[in-house]
């Protein structure tokens, strides 16, 4: 690569981050109009909406997730794992922080890597509020680890329970955080439940699964409208699912939780969904300007605002529209925001004006596992929405992760992958079973 190249660096192989490195490749990459640079702490991609399936083991990342090193071979750009750790804006570097193996053997030391122009897409993670005893008792869905260690430990409480001579014991589970993770990952554990009885383990199925899904506020999915929450509960509550609405949890302890009120929910499994922040670090570099949950915020074009050569996009940008409310986390979000950096970088190496950045809301879709799917469409001629169930909002739930498969694969390689998803689910087991 030529020395006056100039060099884009992509912080974070989310939706938002791959999807960009990914376009930016074919279109800047290939010509060696620029030298892309994508940079994870993971090996591996995974949708990060699917994590809850990850969870429950319905999808195996091992056969369904995109390692980045090979992906950027096909599309034209570089992959380096790394964890991001600080900026020297004055020399344009960034700082990665050592890399160890399972034993705790060096791999690099710390290193530097140069950039012309910089994109932070770290994404998000959950937030505890400082809540006593989460970080030490709960499991958490903010990545692929995360979500293993998760499934790891439901297929070990499953396997308990079958082999129980007591059959009246029962697995609780209980799940803090009513957004659409909390919501879509009960009716998952109810699916899988019943799976377990065509792998063996006879003897555990959903009546002896008692999931609790806690929500602070007044309703489940209180980003989404009212008449989606309400669908949605009508559904978990036919599963038996105990949706617990304004209750409050203080604390969480080895044997499960403590509301504000005292009462003991207890449970063998706690997960915490409840909100979203950037990772802390973000906050410790005393560089960028940030909301309370240290979203770093950006002008117009999606620029930081204290430096033109680092653009944000995804959970870790703070975009504030005209109306004066902010930009989602959500993937519809992350694909937007990585569509206008591309345009934005491009048009920065021509020297061209950049186009400001508008969120389009194209609706919510909730999946209820085999069960249900419900949703709303945004109308594009009206502001009105449109209220899908069933079958319908299915297929416009599949066809979301089918948009960023094509997004970061291209056309015929996604039809291919629907292909071979065809043939492999005659074979594979429908969950990962180990």
């Amino acid at each position: 690569m030529n020395i006056t190249t100039p060099k884009i660096v992509v912080i974070g192989g989310g939706a938002g981050g791959l999807e960009l490195a990914t376009q930016l490749g074919h279109k800047l990459g290939k010509k060696k109009h620029a030298d892309i640079l994508l940079i994870d702490k993971n090996r591996t991609h995974i949708w990060k909406p699917l994590l809850h399936e990850v969870a429950t083991g319905s999808i195996d990342p091992d056969l369904d997730g995109v390692v980045y090193s090979a992906h950027a071979a096909k599309h034209h750009y570089r992959f380096q794992l790394g964890t991001f750790c600080n900026i020297d804006q004055s020399n344009k570097t960034i700082t990665l922080a050592p890399l160890y193996d399972e034993l705790g053997h060096t791999i690099l030391p710390e290193r530097n890597v140069r950039y012309d122009h910089l994109v932070i897409a770290i994404g998000s993670v959950s937030n505890d509020f400082n809540t006593p005893g989460i970080k030490e008792h709960c499991y958490f869905l903010d990545s692929n680890q995360q979500a293993e260690r998760f499934q790891h430990s439901l297929l070990d409480s499953f396997t308990r329970l079958h082999q129980d001579d007591n059959q009246q014991q029962s697995l609780n589970i209980a799940i803090v955080g009513g957004g659409a993770t909390g919501v879509e990952l009960s009716a998952e554990l109810y699916h899988v439940s019943e799976l377990l009885k065509l792998y063996g383990l006879t003897n555990m199925s959903s009546k002896r699964l008692h999931i609790h899904l806690i929500e602070a506020g007044p309703r489940i999915l209180p980003a989404l409208p009212e008449r989606i929450a309400v669908s949605a509960k009508r559904e978990l509550l036919k599963l038996g699912v105990n949706v617990r609405e304004q209750t409050q949890v203080k604390e969480a302890t080895e044997h499960g939780f403590i509301t504000k009120d005292d009462e003991h929910i207890n449970a063998d499994i706690m997960l915490w969904a409840a909100g979203v922040k950037a990772p802390d670090f973000i906050k410790d570099l005393g560089i960028f300007e940030l909301t309370r949950s240290n979203q770093i915020q950006v002008n117009q074009f999606l620029q930081s605002t204290v430096d033109d050569s680092i653009f944000v996009l995804g959970d870790c940008c703070a975009f504030t529209q005209a109306d004066g409310k902010q930009v989602p986390p959500r993937a519809q979000s992350a694909h937007q925001m990585a569509q206008c950096v591309e345009k934005n970088l491009i048009a920065t190496l021509k020297q061209q004006p950049l186009s400001g950045f508008k969120y389009s809301d194209h609706g919510s879709l909730v999946n209820l596992s085999r069960y249900s799917t419900v949703g709303n469409l945004m109308g594009n001629l009206t502001s009105n929405s449109f209220f899908i169930e069933g079958k319908i909002a299915r297929f416009m739930y599949i066809s979301l992760y089918r948009m960023h498969q094509r997004a970061i694969h291209g056309s015929a390689k996604t039809f291919a992958l629907w292909i071979s998803e065809k043939i492999l689910r005659v074979v594979r087991p429908k969950m990962k079973l180990h």
